[in-house]
């Protein structure tokens, strides 16, 4: 069933995520994985899906932020409900789909905590169709920014980015992997920022060698306003209507790679919901992205703006250089 509307007038949301809420389970190998047996390891359970990390990480930052996603009438979709609730995040427009299953995420980590092999049983967000999109729109169009994942089917992205011409809003993107950033169409003119990384950026583009400089310029010319390009350790790239830049990242010892990304993304938007450029707002992020590789949590629980403020001496590490135009 989807949860009726509200008869009043939609809150106005500083974001509202649309896209994936899931049971992430993450099992970490105490020794080298050998194929074709069992393994010795470690496991624990967090609340995951990008669209749900970022809605919760803005809250944690003491911005309103409402989730827009499915989830099964089962435990983990009712546990996912009841931890966004008692983080102020609204999810009322969030359906909870009595024949579907709640997304579920399986991480396995060899012993450098690097990812093996990722497992994703997600086809629940197929039921995230245009209609699911016209019925939340209300709520959706009210808010100063809005936030989407590419978990979203390919004819309810289209959707969105149609919609978008109605609201003064700004929204965000992320690609999320390889298949799903085709989902996208060619045209970008409706996003405001868009978050990928190079081999997704080439799937989008149907481009095989282009190094990511060049496939930077190439989305950012394909309509999108910014274009966040990131690139692991090298940290990432920003196109913007100044040029490309490059913003270095910083030294970290990884405990779990899941939720990183996430935590970019989402100190960028804090960061440009604050009035600061693409270029800071990401350095913002690179930060945020840092610690949460160093944890073994998708969302810091200790995250704070007082927190997030305090870390001015790994901001003044991270370094941003203009590049010359590929």
């Amino acid at each position: 069933m989807t949860i009726p509307p509200d008869t009043e007038t939609p809150p106005i949301h500083d974001l509202v995520c649309v896209g994936g809420a899931a049971i992430n389970r993450k099992y970490h190998a105490k020794a080298r994985l050998i194929t074709g047996t069992s393994n010795p390891s470690t496991t624990h359970q967090t609340f995951g899906g990008v669209a749900r990390n970022v809605a919760e990480t803005l809250a944690r930052l003491q911005k309103t932020a409402g989730l827009v996603s499915l989830v099964g009438d089962d435990s983990a979709g009712r546990a996912i409900l009841h931890h966004l609730t008692e983080l102020g995040v609204d999810a009322r427009q969030t359906t909870v789909s009595p024949t579907l299953t709640t997304a579920e995420y399986v991480a396995i980590l060899d012993e450098d905590n690097e990812l093996h092999i990722g497992i994703a049983a997600m086809d629940a967000f197929e039921a995230i169709t245009p209609d699911t999109l016209e019925n939340a729109w209300p709520h959706i169009a009210e808010s100063r920014w809005i936030f989407a994942d590419c978990n979203l089917p390919e004819a309810t992205l289209h959707a969105l980015l149609l919609h978008k011409a109605k609201t003064s809003a700004q929204l965000a993107i992320n690609t999320v992997s390889v298949p799903k950033a085709t989902r996208l169409p060619e045209n970008l003119s409706a996003v405001d920022v868009l978050f990928t990384n190079a081999d997704e950026a080439r799937a989008m583009l149907g481009e095989r060698t282009e190094a990511p400089e060049r496939l930077t310029e190439m989305l950012h010319a394909c309509g999108a306003q910014g274009v966040v390009l990131t690139l692991g350790a090298r940290g990432h790239l920003i196109a913007d209507e100044t040029g490309i830049t490059h913003v270095s990242s910083l030294d970290a010892a990884p405990l779990d790679v899941t939720g990183a990304g996430d935590a970019l993304m989402s100190g960028t938007l804090y960061g440009l919901m604050n009035g600061q450029s693409l270029v800071d707002a990401s350095r913002l992020g690179a930060v945020l992205a840092t610690f949460t590789l160093e944890s073994d949590q998708d969302v810091l629980p200790d995250l704070s703006p007082t927190w997030l403020d305090a870390q001015t001496e790994r901001l003044a590490r991270i370094t941003s250089r203009k590049l010359p135009t590929p």
